[in-house]
């Protein structure tokens, strides 16, 4: 197995762990974190908050991983956009670690909040208040923002290149202009991040790149494309 297929297989396993961390977190933390009583179902729930968290953590490090491993295959092709996608997605990934460590905080101020039985909330809630906007701003915005554009990226190299199918990279860089949109109008309608309908526009990106991961372990770059 040549140095390429072996990125290809690894960039493929990357984009599945990736993507299955980010929506097995999330599917995990948001009934725990939505509602009034958040501070006693997070201090509930400590063991599904760690697993949450460790998840966010594989997000994190996957989504950095995925542009150091193109990086070597399209920076032949346009260096700079290679290099623009890396900086991005590690953007991305430092992003989702702030917002992990805002989850555990929250952990801890729960735990505390539980040990103490204050008759007076207010002061926790008001910490709790904070840690969820850093978290809502950083998970919901600025980390999708950090996504849209490195996936953009490298998808423009992709398209340039033809080391993937062109079909495949048009779909990745309408997925990625669609998602990166709605993440823009959502810092806007902060109602819209948790309506059905923001979930929907995202699905063609997430869509696409379980494909694209498919596609490369079982088919590999392009290797005239590569090659040239």
């Amino acid at each position: 197995m040549n140095s390429i297929r072996k990125t290809a297989i690894i960039v493929g396993v990357l984009l599945i762990a990736c993507t299955g961390a980010t929506i097995i977190s999330i599917t995990l933390l948001k009934p725990i974190l939505d509602g009034p009583q958040y501070l006693a179902k997070v201090a509930e729930n400590e063991i599904q908050v760690i697993i949450g968290a460790i998840l966010e953590f594989i997000w994190a490090a996957t989504a950095m991983g995925i542009a150091i491993w193109l990086y070597p295959v399209i920076k032949r092709h346009n260096e700079a956009l290679s290099l623009g996608s890396v900086v991005f997605r590690a953007v991305e990934g430092v992003l989702v670690l702030i917002g992990t460590l805002g989850l555990l905080s929250l952990l801890t101020l729960s735990q505390e909040f539980v040990r103490t039985g204050v008759a007076d909330p207010s002061s926790f809630q008001n910490i709790g208040i904070t840690l969820l906007a850093v978290r809502h701003w950083t998970l919901d915005g600025i980390v999708l923002i950090a996504f849209c554009v490195g996936a953009l990226l490298y998808y423009c190299v992709f398209y340039q290149s033809k080391i993937i199918p062109r079909w495949l990279a048009v779909w990745g860089l309408f997925g990625a202009a669609l998602s990166l949109a709605v993440t823009l109008f959502s810092l806007f309608n902060p109602d819209f991040v948790v309506s059905w309908v923001h979930t929907l526009l995202n699905t063609p990106i997430a869509l696409q790149e379980m494909v694209l991961a498919i596609w490369l372990i079982v088919k590999g770059f392009n290797p005239s494309a590569t090659l040239a």
